[in-house]
């Protein structure tokens, strides 16, 4: 059948495998250091992996494809791994001082985040030691906990996610508030998650 579905210019990839991460369906694999349209018939030719390219080497197309297989693709996903490495996750569980906040990339996410983007372990945790929760439930500011933890330990960047709704907007103030008063310059970024399972343009 003819349908809409994404076209890599491998060319103009640079590898650097972002829209691997952001393809929640498992279409997209790293294939000699380019990004590589692994199979027809996992793409949802919605395009959730073109925003993320930063070389802007993704487009939609038109041509004969197998349809998209959604019982193959949860069938696929159901098959992965968790990419959890640390436990416990919760901020308040946590301890201060970890072997496994050691050079970490760190991840501090809102609770609801992992339930409404499908692929969350592969986009976001794989790689990242995970922190998650909810400062509306928990009635909490995480800043001191979170000063304390990036203070003491070698984090070398902080990644935030959260929903849209504005009652995440206290676990990004923690985090922000948490890298100033630790002294320290870290990189930090901030991905938004639209109530409806996408990941909103900054």
């Amino acid at each position: 059948m003819v349908r809409k579905i994404i076209h890599i210019d491998e060319e103009k990839c640079n590898g650097c495998g972002a829209c691997a991460e952001a393809c929640h369906e498992g279409a997209i694999g790293m294939v000699n250091g380019k990004a590589k349209l692994l199979r027809d018939d996992y793409c949802d030719g919605l395009g959730d992996c073109l925003p993320v390219c930063p070389v802007d080497a993704i487009t939609f197309t038109e041509r004969e494809a197998a349809a998209y297989d959604l019982e193959a693709v949860l069938a696929n996903q159901r098959r992965k791994e968790s990419r959890l490495s640390q436990w416990p996750v919760q901020i308040k569980l946590v301890p201060v001082k970890a072997p496994y906040f050691d050079g970490a990339e760190l991840l501090v996410a809102a609770d609801c985040t992992g339930y409404a983007y499908p692929g969350f372990h592969e986009a976001f945790i794989r790689g990242r030691i995970t922190l998650v929760g909810c400062p509306k439930l928990d009635g909490v500011d995480y800043a001191e906990k979170l000063t304390e933890i990036i203070r003491e330990n070698d984090i070398r960047s902080v990644t935030v996610v959260r929903m849209e709704v504005p009652c995440c907007g206290g676990i990004e103030y923690a985090v922000r508030e948490a890298l100033k008063n630790s002294g320290k310059r870290i990189p930090w970024t901030v991905v938004t998650i639209s109530t409806d399972g996408k990941i909103l343009d900054e």
